[in-house]
């Protein structure tokens, strides 16, 4: 019974999220928008509660002096700044030049080097993938080298026309398998959450 009640509440409240993307309902849009109103809260205090996680491990981790004390001190330090840049008396929050300047000095450009990184790994991937000669790398490499023409910064007639085209290739089919991924993915999801949660036989299959 303990297991079963919160399976069938998960899945009560997830099948009402979605009837209520289905059916136009005045008092279903407002039970749906009061369950989304909870969901928000409770994410929030699992944020919260994952970043004292966070804290106390690390503040651990320098406070016994083992593991990687630098790292720690890094991040509790990193997550100490943005803490005081959006709480401090007088501070707008996200809006705050001192948070704003946090973001784009420090963070942007440790995501953007992230992403280069990401290239060079990609590329490596890419090398692998030639050495075995599949079909499917052989698409998948096709594929990138048209969707990189179609982005490179020409001016001109040439340009409008590669724009125009990276464009549709963007909207259409690009963006017709990304759709098609994500919406797999999320009827694969549901249906496998609902048999775990349901205790359902096969579940791991």
């Amino acid at each position: 019974m303990r297991r079963s009640l919160p399976a069938t509440i998960v899945v009560v409240v997830g099948l009402l999220l979605l009837v209520n993307y289905v059916v136009i309902n005045p008092l279903l849009a407002g039970a749906s928008e009061a369950l989304l109103r909870l969901v928000v809260v409770l994410a929030a205090g699992a944020a919260l509660a994952g970043g004292l996680a966070l804290v106390q491990r690390h503040g651990g981790e320098v406070l016994r002096r083992s593991g990687n004390r630098l790292e720690s001190a890094v991040l509790l330090a990193g997550m100490a700044a943005m803490l005081i840049a959006g709480l401090y008396p007088g501070s707008r929050g996200v809006n705050d030049l001192a948070v704003r300047w946090l973001v784009g000095a420090l963070l942007a450009p440790l995501v953007a080097s992230l992403f280069a990184m990401l290239f060079v790994f990609l590329l490596l991937a890419m090398r692998q993938g030639m050495a075995l000669r599949s079909r499917q790398v052989s698409v998948m490499l096709l594929a990138a080298g048209v969707t990189v023409v179609l982005l490179l910064p020409l001016g001109g007639g040439p340009g409008t026309a590669l724009s125009m085209a990276a464009g549709w290739a963007m909207e259409v089919p690009i963006g017709g398998v990304f759709r098609g991924l994500l919406i797999g993915v999320a009827i694969v999801t549901a249906v496998h959450a609902a048999r775990m949660l349901l205790a359902v036989e096969g579940a791991d299959d």
